[in-house]
């Protein structure tokens, strides 16, 4: 882990709460390795009630540009003022944390599973398949076509399908009622978003035997596990999210007792 300064690359406004911010190191330093499903904590500076860093995961790596991608939720003061940032705002974020999802070694039938802005660590996770020349499938959610972010990025490393709540874009429904579920075989499933949709998908894989793991968004308030506010209960005990995790096997969780 390093704390370092980043200067904001760019700042694009994805839809009326999420913007996609692109930052390097302030001073050029080379980033440290960085994993998906790793996150960073932001430093959220000129906000009156916003004293402790912001987790946000981390949504791609371009290493020849030494450039980190950030996709950001305005839900509150920090978030939305890590959202306004100007280009060439400096931002102080300690970098990585977390542990990552397990990049299989060998080919395999593999899904990725998001539902709004927790789609955000699988697109560098599929990239990171990609560059192993592991095809994947991406199964994106949200309630509408514009709260599915980022369409064709994914579409770059994997095969996207979607659903909407409203039908808007893709099957309607919720990504566990999607028929690609119905009528293809997967090896291993990836998933990150809200904790009703882990938990279907969660147990739409434990029911086939199908390997699966989760990264929690739980609130991580330090990052390093000194506040105890992101505690998951496990089979292992009571464990931070943000050192243990943020990525778990889900049979260490006791979401399916």
């Amino acid at each position: 882990m390093k704390q370092l300064d980043f200067t904001v690359r760019s700042n694009e406004k994805l839809n009326d709460q999420n913007h996609l911010l692109k930052v390097v190191p302030s001073d050029n330093e080379q980033l440290p390795e960085m994993l998906p499903g790793q996150f960073v904590q932001i430093l959220v500076e000129n906000a009156q009630h916003t004293f402790l860093r912001r987790p946000i995961s981390i949504n791609n790596i371009v290493p020849e540009r030494n450039e980190i991608w950030l996709l950001v939720q305005s839900v509150g003061e920090g978030t939305q003022k890590i959202c306004e940032m100007a280009v060439e705002g400096r931002l102080n974020m300690l970098v990585p944390l977390g542990n990552s999802f397990t990049i299989p070694s060998s080919r395999g039938s593999y899904l990725l599973v998001g539902g709004g802005v927790g789609t955000a660590p699988l697109l560098f996770l599929g990239k990171k398949l990609h560059e192993r020349g592991i095809a994947c499938d991406f199964l994106l959610g949200g309630a509408s076509e514009q709260n599915i972010l980022q369409r064709s990025d994914f579409t770059n490393y994997g095969t996207l399908y979607c659903t909407t709540e409203d039908g808007s874009l893709g099957e309607k429904g919720y990504v566990t009622h999607h028929s690609v579920l119905q009528h293809k075989k997967y090896d291993f499933i990836f998933t990150c978003g809200p904790k009703p949709m882990m938990v279907a998908v969660a147990r739409y894989a434990h029911e086939r035997g199908i390997r699966c793991e989760a990264s929690l968004e739980n609130l991580m308030a330090c990052g390093f596990g000194a506040c105890l506010c992101c505690v998951e209960k496990t089979t292992r005990g009571n464990v931070c999210a943000c050192t243990e995790g943020p990525v778990f096997d889900i049979n260490e969780l006791t979401w399916l007792d």
